[in-house]
């Protein structure tokens, strides 16, 4: 008897420790931060002060402008992934036309979003899962994930060459 006390004990105890949880997700899928003070992630230094080769062949200040030394995060990534910045919004038309040439839907994003709002609905976890908050975005998509090795393979034997993959697990 005293060790069924023991377990219901320890039973309400680790169920009351769950019930203490925070029910925010996991940090890797909730970005934000959970503090007023700042952000380490929202803080770019700015870039290198150049000197030009003229001083007297300097633009005209442009107020309001974007400045030489103004951080630009996504086009530096862009380009340190050997991409052309800007290369999206019209300096790659080429790109675009043919992508479209079969046509594209003019609502594809709300399309797409009401469709997957409908299969995470369809979609939510088991009973316990959704009353103890678990996140279950893996497991709904595993049917629509791809096996990067088996993919890797698939195209090696297709003769396609594939510099590397992340090591396995």
């Amino acid at each position: 008897m005293w060790r069924t006390g023991r377990t219901m004990a320890l039973a309400v105890a680790l169920l009351t420790l769950v019930a203490c949880g925070n029910d925010r997700p996991p940090r890797l899928m909730n970005l934000t931060s959970s503090t007023d003070g700042p952000d380490e992630f929202g803080i770019l230094p700015p870039k290198a002060l150049e000197l030009p080769e003229s001083l007297t062949d300097l633009p005209e200040p442009t107020p309001g402008g974007t400045n030489l030394t103004d951080p630009t995060p996504n086009e530096d990534a862009i380009a340190a992934l050997g991409g052309r910045p800007g290369a999206g919004s019209g300096g790659d038309a080429g790109l675009v036309n043919h992508s479209a040439r079969y046509g594209r839907a003019a609502g594809i994003r709300e399309q797409l979003a009401a469709e997957d709002l409908e299969f995470r609905s369809r979609n939510r976890g088991r009973p316990l899962e959704r009353l103890f908050n678990l996140n279950v975005y893996f497991r709904a998509y595993k049917k629509q994930s791809l096996d990067q090795y088996a993919e890797l393979q698939r195209w090696r034997r297709a003769g396609a060459r594939n510099p590397s993959a992340p090591p396995k697990k």
